[in-house]
Parts: C-alpha cells; structure tokens; sequence
C-alpha cells in the first residue's frame, strides 16, 4: 500500500504542476491575444491548480491507519475531497458563463492567430494528463485522482471549443469575431457535464452503492479455493478510499466445531487478503451449509 500511496501522491503533484504552469500559459496568451476564451480556460485552470492541490491533501489524510475513533480508517475523505473538485468545476463554468455572456454584449476584437496554436498545444497537454492521470487513479483505485483526471479532460474539452471559436472568427471573417465567446460558453455546459460524471461515482462511494460485482465474483472463486469452504452465502464489498472492506457469509459443514470453523474462516480471510492487497478489512459470519442430500 505504501507504493500505491506513493503513486497516487506523484500523480497528483503532476497535476498541480501542470495546471499551474497551463494557467500562466493560458493567461498570459489571453490577454496579449485578445482571446475570451483562452481567459476563461486560464480561470478554469486556476480552479484546477486548487482542486488538484486539495486532491493531495485528501490522498495522505485518506491514508492515514485506522484508530478508535475511525476502525475503518480515514478513507471516505477521498470521495469527499472529490466532491470539493465538482465544486470548483461548477465555480469556473460559472464564472466563464458570467464573463462570456458579458462580453457578448460589448465589441469583440478578433483573437490573434497564435492563439490557435497556444491551444492546439494545450489540447494535446492536457489530453496527455489526462490519460495519464486516469490510468494512475485505475491503478492506485483513487476516487479523487479519476475526478482530477476528468478534471484535466474537461479542460482539452473547453481548450478544444475555445480553438474552434476562434478557428471560426478566422474563417467566417469580419462579423464574427465573438464566435470565440460563444466557444467560451459551450465549454461551460460541458464543464458542469463533466462535473457531474465526476460527482455520481463519488456520491455512490459515500452511499456505500453495491457497485463491486467484478471485485466480489472474484471473491468467490478466490474462496473456493480454500480447503473447508463449501460456499459464500452473501458477499458485500464497500469502497473506502483506495481500499475495500468486505462482508461476506461463509458457509461451512454444520457438524464442525466452533475451533474449526474458526480456524477455516481465519484461513480464508488470510487467503483473501494475499490475493487481494487492496482489502483492508474482512468481516465473515459462519452459515451452515445446506444440506444437499
């Protein structure tokens, strides 16, 4: 768990790291290139560099043992902290909504043409984040580096509008020229789109949602490999943080005595925690098994 841990904290730290050097990017080739959409991406990515930043925070605090006060540990802060990333997302959708909508009603100066390419190279970037990012948060099991991840893919999404504005305002001509603040506001709907794809695996995680059905059929061919063990009854699965804690029904001969039983259940727990190193915590409870004669 501990390079898992590692892992998680570097993928983050990535993403802080370039959101904030994209924000600067974007900024500063807004202003000097007269572009509303490259601003309003530059807002979002500030929005990420803190999002990105709680994302850490809630990494090492997820990871922290379990004590008397928290036996099951710390890990429901992971879907928590994710939350805090939707609402960031939903903060820079509306801000860029605001400001679109504002410039809308004033006179537009056509974008500078290097813009194009700014974008174009953030598209790419930040496509690459988010690929990256995503297949780490598969790897380490993380809620919050996921949402990072569609974090970083809602900013290609918006960067990609904002480069067809003003690809737009280049091709249509004079006229059009706030093409690239209704690119702005597009980028917006599909910030608060991404944010809620963000939001509903968090939501599930927190809700302790029974959604682990590859982990618990696994479960049960894993135990079936145990000497003693006729069969799981029930098994539920709950996600805390980058870890599971299962519940499951074990069922054994009913002419067994209370020892042996013991002893089974305490072999198959050390089975299950062998081959599934993400398992923090194992509850059985001993069923008879039915008879079949």
């Amino acid at each position: 768990m501990k390079a898992i841990l590692k892992q998680a904290k570097r993928t983050a730290l990535f993403s802080v790291v370039t959101n904030a050097l994209l924000a600067s990017v974007k900024g500063t080739a807004g202003l000097i290139g007269h572009s509303d959409a490259l601003i309003a991406d530059a807002i979002e990515s500030c929005a990420d560099i803190f999002s990105s930043f709680l994302v850490l925070i809630g990494i090492q605090y997820a990871s922290k043992p379990a004590d008397e006060d928290h036996p099951y540990g710390h890990g429901k802060a992971e879907p928590l902290v994710t939350f805090a990333v939707v609402g960031f997302l939903l903060v820079s959708a509306t801000i860029i909504s605001v400001e679109s909508i504002r410039h809308l009603s004033e006179k537009q100066e056509q974008p500078a043409l290097f813009t194009l390419y700014v974008l174009a190279a953030i598209i790419l970037i930040k496509e690459f984040s988010f690929q990256y990012v995503y297949r780490k948060g598969q790897q380490t099991n993380s809620t919050s580096l996921k949402a990072d991840a569609w974090h970083h893919r809602s900013d290609a999404i918006s960067s990609l509008i904002a480069f067809l504005g003003i690809l737009a305002s280049f091709v249509l001509g004079k006229g059009y020229e706030k093409a690239d603040d209704w690119a702005a506001l597009i980028a917006a709907f599909f910030i608060v789109y991404n944010a809620y794809r963000i939001f509903r695996p968090a939501l599930g995680e927190i809700m302790d949602e029974h959604t682990h059905h590859d982990l618990i059929d696994q479960i049960h061919l894993s135990a079936a490999e145990v000497p003693g063990v006729l069969g799981i009854e029930k098994c539920w699965a709950r996600k805390n943080g980058m870890t599971y804690v299962v519940d499951l029904h074990l069922e054994l001969d009913g002419n067994l005595s209370v020892t042996e039983g013991h002893a089974i259940s305490h072999a198959l727990k050390d089975h299950l925690m062998l081959a599934f190193p993400y398992l923090t915590e194992i509850l059985i409870h001993i069923e008879p098994a039915p008879n079949l004669n």
